[in-house]
């Protein structure tokens, strides 16, 4: 039986995400209903794609998925999420019905591990301090004196939170002479031994790493985690990188640290998104801003649309989801 698969999301993600080719890919392995895809569930043309949908396509964007919207949808087995976190649109009905919903979240930790580990990098060479300085003397600048401990040799990296995309910078960092630690309550000590690196707590992570990276997820549990009490016990000199959720951290917290100038601080997330103009954050020569890049763009929205096709494919050949979400994990995930 052909699986018949309709996309569900607004326009400008379904053309980012979804290029002719990668959609060309999914025959003959199954029937693309329409390469327009749904934004409103409840219009004439969204309930009739609906009606023969066995599969959605769903992205960023994708309105909820309800009892109003189920009930339209007599065919629909699977919701297969385009991106990473399925909480904005997976209603509690998919669980209820027995929906199955798989997304690209292994995908899009790729470039965000990527990111992170450049910033690592980047940080424990002091190259960005260094390059100010060379900005802002335009003459001769001596590094070596600048930062005597400048360097990735044997530095101890902290990396808060197991998470897909902690686990891939653990990964990506195995390739360095780095002291890896990791902070988190779900990961035992066999399996973090497995990782190859040392679990420790918060409070000591926090405390003897050169670099502090946040990975865990947002939930109202861990809302402010990174507080002022941690904030304040960062050691001189450390970086602290944000690639999770701007709600994890006390900014007022962070900023009041950034005083004393012995803190370097990568924030590709805050809150909110947007900082006001009149932020502290933007002329503090030890942070770097950046809007929200590590995550998938570009070119590496690709990489999650083929994730989403391969589903497909193994729905297709009889085989289960290889990237399954389950809805009692969404209590301790994104």
């Amino acid at each position: 039986m052909t699986l018949n698969v309709a996309l569900a999301m607004p326009l400008p993600t379904a053309r980012a995400v979804f290029s002719a080719r990668s959609l060309d890919q999914l025959e003959p392995a199954a029937k693309l209903l329409s390469r327009e895809p749904i934004e409103d569930f409840h219009s004439p043309e969204g309930r009739a794609l609906l009606k023969d949908a066995d599969i959605l396509l769903t992205g960023w964007g994708c309105p909820m998925i309800d009892d109003s919207v189920l009930d339209n949808a007599p065919r629909l087995k699977y919701v297969l999420h385009a991106a990473g976190s399925v909480k904005h649109h997976i209603g509690d009905a998919c669980w209820e019905r027995g929906i199955q919903v798989s997304s690209a979240a292994d995908a899009n930790a790729i470039p965000v591990a990527e990111y992170t580990v450049a910033m690592i990098v980047l940080a424990n060479k002091r190259v960005l301090q260094i390059a100010r300085a060379l900005h802002t003397t335009r003459s001769e600048v001596l590094p070596g004196r600048l930062f005597p401990d400048m360097g990735n040799y044997r530095k101890r990296i902290g990396i808060i939170g197991a998470s897909k995309i902690g686990r891939n910078v653990i990964r990506l960092l195995s390739a360095y002479d780095l002291d890896v630690v990791v902070a988190d309550p779900y990961l035992g000590a066999s399996e973090a031994a497995a990782l190859g690196v040392e679990l420790v707590t918060l409070d000591e992570l926090v405390a003897s790493s050169d670099v502090v990276s946040l990975h865990a997820p947002s939930l109202p549990s861990t809302k402010n985690l990174i507080d002022a009490r941690l904030i304040a016990t960062l050691r001189p000199g450390a970086t602290f990188i944000n690639t999770s959720r701007g709600a994890l951290v006390d900014h007022d917290a962070l900023l009041a640290r950034l005083e004393k100038g012995d803190l370097y601080v990568v924030l590709d997330v805050t809150t909110p998104e947007v900082l006001p103009p009149e932020s502290h954050f933007y002329d503090h020569p030890n942070v770097m801003l950046t809007p929200h890049v590590a995550g998938s763009l570009g070119n590496e929205l690709e990489r999650m649309a083929a994730s989403t096709v391969q589903e497909v494919i193994r729905l297709s050949r009889g085989q289960t989801l290889s990237s399954p979400v389950h809805a009692e994990d969404l209590g301790i995930t994104a």
